[in-house]
């Protein structure tokens, strides 16, 4: 009758003082473990959209970084054409006046060798002839022979 009795008694303190708050104990758990899968939850979604921020921002600089390296290519290359613009232009300068020069020096030149073949010929037409044609002869005769070989 003791055991019976004990049982009894038992058995009511655990359903009426015992199991409650087991119970209650296992619903608090349980609601901490909802709680903290839906902050996870919360904090996972709000990682999300501030990694797509991130991403969309990096977008943004990275857009504003091309343009800008463009304009600055753009930027060094009128620099770039107008140096060369002005190079050629000295270069153009330059090469006017050595041919100025080498056409100045040519016709020096041949003045000069015209003359020596004035003389040579008038000389050598002496020496032939036994005496010296005149200046007008030698040089039509010099004209007409240099002008073949031009």
């Amino acid at each position: 009758a003791w055991g019976g009795g004990s049982f009894i008694v038992l058995f009511v303190l655990m359903r009426v003082w015992l199991f409650p708050k087991v119970k209650q104990g296992m619903h608090a758990r349980y609601g901490k473990i909802r709680g903290d899968h839906e902050t996870a939850d919360q904090v996972r979604a709000q990682a999300r959209a501030e990694v797509t921020a991130y991403e969309q921002e990096l977008a943004a600089v990275k857009a504003e970084a091309a343009r800008r390296i463009e304009a600055v290519r753009q930027e060094i290359e009128g620099q770039r054409a107008a140096a060369i613009a002005a190079a050629n232009e000295r270069i153009g300068a330059k090469r006017a006046a050595a041919n100025a020069a080498t056409d100045a020096a040519r016709a020096e030149a041949a003045h000069h060798i015209r003359a020596a073949v004035v003389d040579v010929s008038g000389r050598a037409a002496e020496l032939a002839t036994g005496r010296r044609p005149g200046p007008d002869v030698v040089d039509r005769v010099v004209d007409s022979l240099m002008g073949a070989t031009k």
